[in-house]
């Protein structure tokens, strides 16, 4: 299997990525593989595409940091065609490209949708993706598992909504992750509304949502492939992420800390409830972020965490997925075109 993974930019790629482990685990398994950034692509005159990837990685690796090291050298740089790939990953995450290179996520929405009309299978799904580049695509999955939510820039409908909420609530960038531009407001703390309003609105639209206790235990990040809780073994991919101060963001990325989780049939029931969207939307890959019993962000882009769960679970997860798209490959040669990208995405 020929396979790309296309990252914001392969040399600002870091070992402890997922992605790197996703490659590194694929060249294990003998299968080609390239890296390709989101300015890498080119579409020729004769509606050929192609890109400039890194590859050329032999198998037998052991360390995540020799693997990239050696995948990053300036040697291993060539000219692909996209279309000899079996697989193209979309793993790209929207908010490190949001301020220098605005450009580049509707260029990798835009260049996936090309190469998944030339029978490359690309996960996930490009035209689904182009809809989740917002957190209003969260709104879209059942009232039920998600908390009370306003999305708004008028001050005094955000500052009434939170008043509705007894003076409790979250308040975050409709655009971005990671936990940027985050703020907790508290009757403490709501002398300052205007000006936390104020900072998110600057560059957009103000997610405004219920404040949940639970939170202060972190949150729970789950892997759901196929619209189905990812496991190897009788070991789920999820952890708890726990903010290390009384910041109330739990992201790696803004200091959190993975402990194990406990998987509950709450937990199992939300995975149940989101799956037909996800699978209807060709989601193959996705981590959900749950606390308490809501699900308060549903990564679809590049959702990470894979070394966590293996280093707390001391099993490795990555050869399952793809083995997974090896199996979704081998579709094409029973089926042809009868299959659209977003069928395989989730079958």
């Amino acid at each position: 299997m020929k396979i790309g993974f296309v990252v914001n930019d392969v040399e600002t790629e870091k070992p402890e990525y997922t992605t790197t482990r996703l490659a590194m685990a694929a060249t294990n398994m003998e299968h080609e593989v390239w890296l390709i950034g989101m300015g890498d692509f080119g579409y020729e005159p004769d509606g050929s595409l192609e890109a400039r990837g890194w590859g050329g990685a032999k198998k037998g690796y052991r360390s995540l940091e020799r693997y990239l090291a050696d995948v990053q050298k300036p040697e291993t740089e060539a000219r692909v065609a996209l279309d000899e790939f079996d697989v193209v990953m979309l793993r790209s995450d929207p908010a490190d490209d949001a301020q220098e290179a605005p450009w580049a996520n509707n260029a990798g929405v835009a260049f996936g949708e090309l190469i998944a009309s030339s029978g490359v299978l690309v996960v996930n799904n490009p035209s689904s993706l182009a809809n989740a580049l917002s957190k209003a695509y969260f709104q879209q999955f059942p009232e039920v598992v998600r908390p009370r939510t306003l999305i708004s820039r008028d001050e005094d409908r955000i500052a009434k909504f939170v008043d509705e909420l007894g003076g409790k609530a979250v308040l975050k960038p409709l655009q971005g992750s990671g936990g940027s531009g985050v703020f907790m407001v508290t009757g403490k703390e709501s002398p300052n509304l205007s000006q936390m309003i104020e900072a998110i609105a600057r560059d957009g639209y103000v997610v405004a949502q219920e404040y949940l206790p639970e939170a202060k235990d972190g949150d729970v990040r789950m892997f759901v492939m196929n619209g189905r809780p990812l496991m190897v073994g009788d070991a789920y991919a999820a952890f708890r992420r726990r903010s290390s101060s009384d910041d109330i963001r739990s992201n790696m990325s803004a200091g959190g800390k993975a402990v194990k989780a406990t998987v509950t049939k709450e937990m199992l029931d939300m995975v149940e409830a989101v799956r037909p969207k996800l699978v209807a939307d060709g989601m193959f890959l996705v981590g959900l972020d749950i606390v308490g019993d809501k699900l308060m962000e549903v990564n679809v882009f590049s959702p990470g965490g894979l070394g966590s769960c293996e280093r707390l679970y001391e099993v490795d997860f990555a050869p399952a997925i793809i083995e997974d798209l090896a199996r979704k490959v081998a579709l094409r040669d029973h089926y042809g075109d009868q299959l659209t990208n977003i069928m395989r995405a989730t079958l």
